[in-house]
Parts: C-alpha cells; structure tokens; sequence
C-alpha cells in the first residue's frame, strides 16, 4: 500500500513532459518515416516482435518515449541502464533478471541506454552475449553518429533507426495538448508561438517552457515567455556529425558564392561556441583550394584573419570571420591549383616515375657534368629559351596539370 502511495506522490511531482508521454502510437507525434502507417518500427511494435534497435537523432525527438512504447507494445519488462553510473554490479543484476523472467514466466526484457555512445568496450562485451541470445532487447538511444561510437558488433544486431528535429507544427501540437493541464491559464498566442519557435524542434525544450511559464504566472505573455526559455535550443556537438554538417554547409555556401547562407552558417557556428579558430582554418584552406588564383588575396586575408583571431578572441572576432567569409563568398573562384595537383599525383599513382631528365639535375661536380646533368640549362629571364625545354619526364611529356582561370 506504501509503494502505490510513494508512485502516486513522485508522479504528481513529475515533470509535464514526462505527465505527456503517449502510452500508444496513434498519440505519438512527428518520426513518420519510421512509425507512420506501414513503416517498419510500426510494424514491429504492433506485431510484438522486436528486435534490438538504436535510436539516433536529436534531443527532445522522442527517442525514450519510443523506447517506452516498445515495451508496452510488447509486454515487456523495462529496465532503463545509465551508460555513465552504473557498473558491473548493475550489469549482473539486469541480465540475471533478464535470464530469470525469460525462464519463469517467458517475458522478455527491454533495456533502454540513453547516451549509449558513452557505453564503455567492457559494459558493451558484457551485454553482447545477452542481445545475441535474444534474452535482452536492446534499445539504445544517441544524439551521436552510432557507427562512430558503438562497438560494430552491437550496431551488427540492432536496427539503427534515425529520427529528425520535430517540425514547428509538431511542436505546435505538443502545445496544444499541454495546455490542457493549465486549464486555469491564459496563454498569449504570440507567447505560444515565441516558445514552438526557439524550441527548434526540441519537444522537451517547448514542454518544459510552457510549464516554466505556467509556474511564473497564470497570464503568460511575450515576456513571460522569453524569460522561460533563455535562449534558441542548438544542438550542436562538436565532435560529431553536426560540427561537421555544420562547416560542411558553411564551406559549400561560400564555394556556392552565397554569402547570406554563409553568414547564417557561421552565426550557428558562433552562436553554439564553436572555435572561432577552427572556422578560421578552415577558410585559409579554402582561400587556396576553392579561390586560389582567380583572386591571390584570398590567401593573404584568409591567413590574416586566423592571426587576428588568435589576437583579439570572441566576441569581437566574430566580426573579423564575417569579413573574410563574406569577401571568400563573392570572390572569383578556381579549383585549377587544386584539381592540377591532384592529377599530378593520380599520375604518380598510377604511372611509371621515370627519373628526373638529365637537363634538369644538378650538376653539383665534374663528374655529374660529365655525365650530362644539367646540360643546355641555364639560367636567364628568355621566355623563348623556356619554352624549348621539356620539364616534365619523358612518358608525361606535354601533360597539362594546370589550367590559368585567365585563360578561360
């Protein structure tokens, strides 16, 4: 009788967004790619057979709410482990259980990891054999890329499913059913649509708001609201796939010659603090691959601009990476060094490496002078004189590496 009281009391304190988490698919919103009419985890759900999955994408997507409705939809038992706390006295604990419940009474059991990047090689080894054995169901759930942070034994007997941000309208509708918890309120349109805005997608982010903003006063209005959620919530990590999204999409809209998206580009950089630096590093890069020739001063601002990066710091090198993004934006751009240098050792790959012709070797003795090196070269400013020598070896002779952007 204690223990129903106890649960009866933690869940009136319970967070709203886990009050509104859906007990049934059809309650679930956005992933309709995934759980949409004949989409395969619908399939699996409500067939009841379930095979152990990952969940990848971003917060506040509804990666445990998924993971909660496997478990209902099969009826089975649910454990949730923490890949950072718990150690190999847990491990024992959940698979004997496992092992247990299976026997006895033939249900199956679900192991929820969030963050189940930060699964260590042992606490995977250890789970492995189970997962295998189909005693455990394993539905991990990750904001990283799995493939560069699970074991691949693990990913090899999982599904991996990737879920998107939820759009506004998704967001929206999330809103419209927490609102019914605050009968007693009255919330501002432009405060509603304030909060499905910044949440970017994030239905924790938007959930824990409204309810923010329920708990500050019963009229919530624009102000109430932009004191609820402090800032846009960006995710972005910077050692996985959005770091590299991210500077992916900055670099191509320069290359595109776009510099309203490449100052979009670098404020999302900027804004999630990204190293100021590393965006200056990767512009030098670009002044010389993309750029080049087409625009020589490319290189020397670019260059400059990582300099007065180091000197100054953020905030205020902000300023300095928009002027050299937008100037590397609307330049003149070339590949010819780039793509030159690149058939050059695609042909040192794959072609004989004849030896340096005599006429251009260094005749540093006599003996080398009487063997021929650098005999008919000399120095002197005759164009005409150049343009009789061959300068390459003798299989790539009249091979053209090198197209001027002038000559086009």
């Amino acid at each position: 009788m204690f223990e129903k009281d106890y649960q009866e009391a933690v869940s009136g304190f319970a967070p709203l967004a886990d009050k509104m988490r859906p007990k049934r698919l059809e309650e679930f919103v956005g992933q309709e790619h995934i759980i949409g009419k004949g989409k395969p985890l619908r399939k699996m759900l409500l067939n009841g057979k379930m095979a152990s999955v990952i969940l990848w994408g971003p917060p506040g997507s509804g990666k445990t709410t998924l993971a909660r409705l496997v478990a209902i939809y099969t009826k089975s038992h649910f454990e949730e482990f923490s890949a950072v706390t718990a150690g190999v006295a847990d491990i024992r604990r959940i698979t004997k259980g496992a092992s247990e419940r299976l026997k006895f009474s033939k249900q199956r059991t679900i192991l929820f990891v969030d963050e189940i990047h930060r699964f260590n090689k042992a606490q995977q080894d250890a789970f492995l054999p189970f997962v295998e054995r189909g005693i455990i169901i394993l539905v991990g759930a990750t904001t990283e890329n799995p493939a560069f942070e699970v074991n691949a034994p693990l990913i090899s007997r999982s599904q991996v499913f990737v879920l998107n941000s939820l759009s506004d309208e998704n967001i929206k509708t999330l809103i419209r059913r927490a609102l019914h918890y605050f009968p007693s309120h009255k919330f501002d349109l432009v405060a509603l649509d304030f909060i499905i805005k910044k949440a970017n997608g994030d239905a924790r982010t938007a959930i824990n708001a409204l309810e923010l903003a329920a708990f500050t006063a019963k009229h919530i209005t624009l102000k109430i609201a932009e004191e609820a959620i402090q800032q846009k919530a960006i995710y972005y990590d910077k050692k996985g796939d959005w770091h590299y999204d991210t500077i992916s999409a900055f670099i191509k809209s320069m290359r595109g010659s776009d510099p309203n998206a490449t100052l979009y580009w670098l404020g999302r950089m900027i804004k999630t603090g990204e190293d100021p630096v590393f965006i200056a590093r990767r512009m030098v890069i670009f002044a010389s691959e993309d750029v080049s020739n087409a625009a020589p001063t490319a290189l020397v601002l670019a260059t400059s601009t990582m300099q007065a990066v180091h000197m100054v710091g953020m905030p205020e090198a902000g300023i300095i990476l928009a002027q050299c993004a937008t100037y590397l934006a609307t330049a003149l751009k070339s590949r010819a060094s780039y793509d030159g240098l690149m058939s050059a050792m695609s042909d040192i790959d794959e072609k004989r490496l004849e030896p340096v012709p005599l006429h251009l070797r260094n005749a540093a003795t006599k003996l080398m002078k009487d063997l021929g090196y650098g005999k008919g070269y000399r120095w002197t400013d005759d164009a005409e004189f150049h343009k009789k020598l061959e300068f390459l070896p003798k299989n790539l002779k009249g091979r053209k590496y090198y197209q001027d952007p002038k000559d086009k």
